[in-house]
């Protein structure tokens, strides 16, 4: 008698039901809720990874394949589906098979109930699903990679949208949410101006592109930028062997892999953008397309950040020449003068300040402030300090001069407004005359080292006042004792975020009180106490000491 030979499942139709289980890697279990028992056939113990002699019909047999946190999950399923009512229930989950691997393995099961409702046994199947989640979770992990790299390119971009200088385009680059994220070793930026390629940032390891080099030099950096193409090599063979001169670099960082792309921006060739990496040995297309991405962003921060120095430098040099070129000597007194202004683009304001020799030797300090912060504000400023020094040396009084001045301002420019301090000094006696028109009120440190703000009545600002018909300029007098010092200022030495008037002059007051005694220095004191932010106003101080 011959054994049978099992048949091939072509050769059955319709095919035996366990057959086409085990084919599809699944299995049926049936669970016995009143004896806690579970009958798993051969093909769910093969999806469970099981011996037959491993199972003995006991739930927690299966703990030695599912991990406690998975069988939890499973259990509070479960009994949530029995308890509720539900017919049935399915689930994803994790088993670790003999050799240590985790696989993905879907169970499906059916509630049965008695009359009353009461669940008595679960009927189902468990499966292999590795196969199919494999896929989704690959799909999974590529959407997430790109959301992370959407995400990098829209922070990196909102980053370098912020910066209105290079230096802190390279601040965005380098610092924790900026190139590091990429995981390459070294960051390469650099900026092409008349043939001459300028590197920014050089790395951890100096490398030939660290000096200024030629843009038709022979290396990686330079080659991207004068083909306009990126460069993605991916061996350290061929970067020393194309590039010769990279060779200690390489070896220095243990360089497996390096990307150049040129940064471009509306056409114009702005410099490149080197990394370097260790352990990467490719660059998929998505990744090249990030690489693209950001390059593109950072052209555009790179670009504007230089417009907005050109633009600064441009107003500021505006401004420059609107004040003073010089200050007078005034035999009696002292005087110092300060001025920085704001570094927000064009965005340069109309402070300005001026002293002015009068005669019989006295001497006369304007300090104020052109409403608005452009090319235009500045230009105002120049006019305004040229016609109170006209009319200050024609000798009018001081009511007069804030007058003429306010009157000049409303036919010159209807819109703005310009606040103004105006101080006539008789070194000779002391005396002070002052009008305050809606500027602040001047700080005088005794020379006991005190410090009081002065009360001095304020009229409305230049220009408003002559709208509103006001004529009565108040003139506060005062006095002056040998070694007393007083303090004019804008309002860019005392602003701080939501800062109050009143609290800033008392801090000014105690600031003038703790600086040093001489009085150039006192000046650098107070104007370097507030710190050099990309917001801050811009800021005119004028320190007069009666000797």
């Amino acid at each position: 008698m011959t054994e049978s030979k099992a048949r091939s499942p072509l050769e059955e139709w319709p095919i035996r039901p366990y057959v086409c289980l085990a084919l599809n890697r699944m299995g049926i279990f049936d669970w016995n809720l009143d004896e806690v028992l579970i009958h798993m056939d051969g093909g769910a113990l093969e999806v469970f990874d099981l011996d037959p002699d491993e199972f003995t019909s006991l739930p927690s047999d299966l703990g030695r394949r599912v991990p406690e946190e998975e069988a939890s999950r499973l259990y509070a399923m479960v009994q949530q589906a029995v308890e509720d009512g539900s017919a049935g229930y399915g689930a994803y989950f994790r088993l670790r098979r003999r050799d240590g691997t985790m696989q993905w393995t879907h169970t499906q099961g059916r509630i049965l109930r008695d009359e009353a409702g009461t669940a008595r046994r679960i009927v189902g199947i468990v499966r292999d699903a590795g196969g199919e989640l494999r896929h989704v979770l690959a799909r999974e992990a590529q959407d997430e990679e790109r959301r992370r790299q959407a995400g990098l390119v829209e922070a990196l971009s909102e980053s370098l949208a912020n910066a209105s200088t290079v230096r802190e385009v390279i601040s965005v680059l380098t610092g924790a949410r900026g190139m590091g994220r990429l995981g390459a070793v070294s960051l390469q930026l650099a900026m092409v101006e008349d043939g001459r390629v300028r590197l920014l940032v050089h790395g951890t390891v100096r490398t030939p592109e660290s000096e200024v080099t030629r843009l038709e030099d022979p290396l990686p950096m330079n080659e991207a930028m004068r083909t306009q193409r990126p460069l993605f090599l991916t061996s350290p063979q061929e970067l020393v062997r194309r590039y010769p001169a990279m060779r200690r670099p390489v070896e220095a960082l243990k360089v497996t892999a390096a990307g150049y792309l040129p940064l471009t921006a509306r056409g114009t060739s702005l410099g490149g953008l080197g990394l370097l990496f260790w352990g990467k040995r490719e660059f998929p297309p998505e990744e090249r397309n990030l690489l693209r991405a950001i390059s593109v962003a950072i052209a555009q921060g790179l670009r504007g950040a230089v417009l907005s120095e050109q633009e600064h430098d441009l107003a500021e040099s505006l401004q420059q020449a609107m004040l003073p070129r010089g200050i007078p000597r005034v035999e009696g007194a002292c005087v110092a003068v300060r001025y920085r202004s704001a570094r927000v683009g064009r965005d340069v304001g109309g402070d300005w300040y001026d002293v002015i020799s009068l005669p019989g030797g006295r001497v006369a300090a304007v300090i104020g402030d052109v409403q608005g912060h452009d090319t235009r504000a500045a230009t105002l400023m120049g006019q305004l300090r040229i016609v109170l020094r006209a009319y200050a040396a024609e000798g009018h009084p001081v009511a007069a001069v804030m007058s003429r001045a306010s009157a000049f301002l409303r036919d010159l420019e209807g819109e703005r407004f310009a606040t103004c301090l105006y101080v006539e000094h008789d070194p000779a006696t002391g005396s002070l005359r002052m009008v305050r028109a809606g500027h602040l009120a001047p700080v005088v440190r005794a020379a006991d080292g005190t410090s009081r703000v002065l009360a001095v009545p304020g009229a409305l600002p230049l220009g408003v006042a002559a709208q509103f018909g006001e004529r009565e300029w108040p003139v506060h007098e005062g006095r002056l004792e040998r070694g007393d010092t007083l303090l004019m200022c804008t309002d860019g030495l005392i602003e701080r975020p939501g800062w109050d008037v009143d609290e800033g002059m008392r801090t000014l007051a105690g600031t003038l009180s703790e600086g040093p005694a001489e009085l150039e220095e006192l000046a650098d004191w107070l104007a370097g106490v507030r710190g050099h932010g990309p917001d801050e106003d811009d800021m005119a101080l004028v320190l007069l000491r009666r000797d």
